[in-house]
């Protein structure tokens, strides 16, 4: 059986909630992570195994409004993840300390933070 029902694989990520991982749930293994991974665009998986995308902004306004409105996602999942702010960009980085690696809850808020610059 796989990891998840099948008709869900394909489904928006962004009706999903988070669920609370425990220490034995065990992370996504690299045939789970590429399944997801393509559902959330521009999302890049890094040699430390996280997901992380860099999202870039006309001005400093632009960004701390990104930023707060990603805060709000993070708070209502209460997933979190690793920000790096600059003037013009903001760099997300999901990957779920408690279990040492990707979580599905990682690819939800991904989709969620991508769905704020949705056209």
């Amino acid at each position: 059986m796989r990891w998840y029902n099948t008709a869900m694989a394909h489904s928006d990520l962004t009706q999903k909630t988070c669920t609370p991982c425990e220490g034995g749930t065990q992370p996504l293994n690299a045939d789970q992570t590429a399944e997801l991974l393509p559902q959330i665009n521009g999302w890049e998986l890094t040699p430390g195994g996280a997901i992380e995308r860099r999202y870039r902004f006309e001005n400093y306004y632009q960004t701390m409004a990104f930023v707060n409105a990603l805060a709000f996602i993070a708070h209502t999942e209460d997933h979190h993840p690793d920000l790096t702010v600059t003037y013009d960009s903001c760099t997300v980085s999901y990957i779920t300390h408690a279990i040492g690696g990707l979580s599905e809850n990682d690819f939800i808020c991904a989709a969620k933070v991508n769905r704020l610059l949705a056209p």
